[in-house]
């Protein structure tokens, strides 16, 4: 009898041990894969829920064992934001540009091993500026300007992190050339900045700005509003010497004397009126200028004016020191030649020729007016630079 219940045990054991067999065979066998299969896994960039985002920032979702089925990054009023997928279907990243003080929110799916599909959610928010600064820089598309003008960006704010705008700056140029940013006390309501080369621009150069602005910190909360870019061309050499013992102007293009007017500078004997000596820069011009001084009494119009600095210093005709011009300096600063002379110059002057003043007793300075860059050796002007 015990030797019949032994035999029955070893059967029941048996048994147990093929139902056994079976059940795992059933799961992880080929009739249901996706019990052993992994699902995708879905990340975000920016994290889910950021906020306080840059515009600028990289923006992608990504599946690790899986791939993305659909991707839809959704703006301000439900606009769908630009992007691509890659070859692999594994990463969408964005195209299209993001917008300041918005919410983003994902859509859409990703499928894994398991067959199963994950649906993408979740968003970001973007920064929200507590002011947008607005950059412009000074010389447009396509001008031809001359051989010591300086680049400006003028910014409609005080620019606290300067360092941070700079690196958003670039400069591409057809010939090489060595310059540098410098920033200058603030003016016109706000920071301005300017590039300036080692030596003057080489004649005929091809130049390009890029400032990618949108996006960038200026500090206390402050954001770049858009991006900005110019492309010009620097012209002729043309430079204007300007002895005030000679009592000539000489004009010099590429090299090579083109004119030697009669001229009247400043009256040395009154500093107030010393034509400045040093390294002018021409920014505008005029065919009749109304010139006014209540410190010597003087109201008249002339004509063709061409402003060298902002201190009120200009070439230009004056008949009334006809006399003067070619023998003594008699001026309140400005360089004066007769009315053909003066035609003849104002039609070669471009914004960015530089005017060489020499020979009077008081140096041109950073309170003789805006463009003041030349007035400083290249060291100097190398430290007014935020990087």
């Amino acid at each position: 009898m015990r030797r019949f219940l032994l035999v029955v045990a070893v059967i029941v054991v048996g048994v147990l041990g093929v139902v056994t067999a079976a059940t795992a065979a059933g799961r992880g066998g080929s009739a249901t894969p996706s019990l052993l299969a992994s699902a995708a896994k879905v990340s975000y960039e920016p994290a889910a829920q950021a906020t306080g985002v840059s515009p600028t920032s990289p923006v992608s979702v990504k599946v690790t064992d899986g791939t993305l089925q659909q991707v839809t990054l959704l703006g301000a009023a439900g606009k769908p934001v630009a992007g691509a997928l890659d070859a692999g279907r594994t990463t969408w990243t964005s195209t299209g540009p993001l917008a300041y003080d918005a919410q983003y929110t994902w859509s859409g799916t990703a499928v894994g091993p398991d067959g199963v599909a994950v649906p993408l959610q979740g968003g970001f928010h973007t920064v929200k500026p507590t002011r947008q600064v607005r950059g412009v820089i000074n010389i447009g598309d396509g001008r031809t300007v001359g051989i010591a003008a300086p680049i400006e960006i003028q910014f409609n704010a005080h620019v606290e992190d300067r360092a941070a705008v700079e690196r958003a700056l670039s400069i591409t140029t057809s010939k090489q050339v060595e310059g540098s940013w410098g920033w200058l006390p603030d003016e016109n309501g706000g920071s301005r900045v300017h590039y300036r080369p080692k030596a003057y621009w080489p004649a005929n150069t091809k130049v390009s700005v890029e400032a990618d602005l949108f996006g960038v910190a200026y500090g206390g909360g402050q954001f770049g509003a858009a991006n900005v870019s110019s492309a010009f061309t620097i012209g002729r050499a043309q430079i204007v010497k300007a002895d005030a013992t000679s009592f000539r102007m000489v004009v010099v293009r590429d090299g090579k004397q083109v004119a030697d007017y009669p001229a009247s500078y400043g009256l040395a004997a009154d500093p107030d009126r010393n034509t400045r000596s040093g390294i002018h820069v021409v920014t505008e011009k005029f065919t009749d200028k109304r010139m006014t001084s209540q410190q010597y009494g003087y109201d008249v119009m002339e004509k063709w004016a061409v402003r060298m600095s902002n201190n009120g210093e200009f070439i230009h005709a004056n008949p009334a020191s006809a006399g003067a011009q070619g023998s003594s300096n008699v001026t309140h600063g400005c360089v004066n030649l007769s009315i053909e002379n003066a035609k003849a110059y104002y039609d070669t002057a471009l914004y960015g020729d530089p005017v060489e003043v020499t020979g009077t007793p008081v140096q041109l300075s950073a309170k003789d007016g805006d463009v003041w860059d030349w007035t400083l050796s290249w060291d100097q002007w190398q430290k007014l630079s935020a990087l």
